[in-house]
């Protein structure tokens, strides 16, 4: 930052103040620090709560300051140069090292400019907030609405701005947020900012830098090595408050959290007729074993009277007619045939054993004869013909 980063300019297209056209809410949606690209017009997009007090000494305190940082500077660089001072202090001699002397040096020279900003009324500074590109939009937003009309609108911060995207694509860049407060050596003002900071919005702060500081180049890389910020963290709470503060904002975005899903459960819940159970499909009625092999054994079996009806009704059913089987028989004659279609015609007559007499009969006599099967009894295996087998064969041979 340069001498004129902290000067809000005038009529300046990406700021925000209680006259602006534009609502807060559109403001922040329209000038989002992610999307708005640094082309050397427009490092800045700032939100305003009111206007700040001017300070009449700024310019006598900036040309003070910076002569006598030059000053510091040249002394921090002839201890280095001094190989008179040992690099390791002696207490039994009174002799102290290097970095003992420089770090009084600075230490004092922090003292010096306090007072020369409190002389001159330059005494103005802000909170320094470092945010990543992919959650930078979020935390502006929430903090500027926080200024507005949020936690933050109760304590000393009157103006806040954040760094545009830069032209270039810069891997693993942090933009900047600045909260200013009118006097940064208030300590209990400074000390208010931090804990809402810390508690309502969970935040992790880089310390606070003082206006002067910024106008006169003082960083971290500034050749005095003087400290860059007025207050550290830890110079206004222990580490376990700092911690303590955090935990809890983030117990609570967790609670509120819940607290929406819960509801959302509970209005999807109401939207669908106010039973929040689920509903279960009714199962398909389980099949025999038989008829589907794939049936599932979670499948409910059917009951007794629904087997009843599903049950077939048995259809009566008439016996098959006997069919009238008229024999062939390559060894009759055209005639021979007639007359055997002819005794199937009639009523058959019970077979009747065969007679123990034998009975002389001729070859008609043997035509006539029953086609029934009848029992020969042969020596040997017993093997059943039928009268009119025997009287082909012998036609045959």
């Amino acid at each position: 930052m340069t001498a004129d980063d902290d000067i809000l300019p005038t009529s300046y297209q990406y700021e925000w103040d209680s006259s602006s056209e534009l609502s807060l809410k559109d403001f922040l949606a329209k000038y989002k620090p992610s999307m708005v690209q640094n082309d050397g017009t427009k490092p800045w997009i700032w939100v305003q709560k009111s206007k700040s007090e001017e300070e009449n000494g700024r310019e006598a305190a900036i040309d003070e300051a910076a002569k006598y940082v030059k000053e510091v500077a040249e002394k921090v660089e002839a201890i280095k140069n001094d190989d008179s001072i040992p690099l390791r202090g002696n207490k039994k001699k009174g002799t102290k090292s290097k970095k003992e002397l420089r770090e009084e040096l600075q230490s004092e020279a922090a003292e010096k400019l306090k007072e020369i900003s409190e002389r001159h009324g330059y005494v103005s500074g802000k909170w320094l907030i470092f945010a990543p590109a992919d959650r930078i939009d979020i935390i502006w937003s929430t903090v500027a609405n926080s200024i507005i009309e949020g936690p933050l609108n109760p304590t000393s911060v009157h103006l806040a701005k954040v760094a545009t995207s830069p032209k270039n694509d810069t891997p693993n860049y942090q933009h900047v947020m600045c909260l200013y407060m009118p006097n940064v050596y208030d300590k209990e003002t400074v000390l208010e900012v931090m804990k809402v900071l810390l508690r309502k919005h969970g935040l992790n702060l880089n310390g606070v830098k003082s206006n002067l500081y910024t106008s006169i180049g003082l960083d971290s890389k500034h050749p005095s090595g003087i400290q860059s910020t007025v207050w550290r963290n830890t110079a206004l709470l222990k580490e376990t408050e700092i911690k303590e503060l955090k935990d809890a904002y983030y117990a609570e975005l967790s609670a509120a959290k819940a607290e929406v899903k819960e509801q959302s459960a509970q209005a999807k819940a109401e939207g669908s007729g106010g039973d929040s159970t689920t509903k279960v499909k009714p199962k398909l009625k389980r099949k025999a074993a038989e008829d589907d092999p794939f049936a599932s054994d979670d499948e409910e079996e059917p009951k007794e009277s629904e087997k009843k009806a599903l049950k077939p009704k048995a259809t009566k059913t008439a016996p098959p007619k006997k069919k009238k089987k008229v024999e062939e028989d390559e060894f009759l004659s055209d005639e021979d045939e007639e007359k055997e279609v002819k005794k199937q015609n009639l009523k058959k007559k019970p077979a009747t054993s065969r007679s123990k007499k034998p009975v002389a009969h001729s070859d008609d006599d043997e035509e006539d004869e029953d086609t029934e099967r009848t029992s020969d009894v042969l020596p040997g295996n017993a093997v059943l013909y039928s009268q009119r087998d025997v009287v082909a064969c012998q036609r045959r041979f």
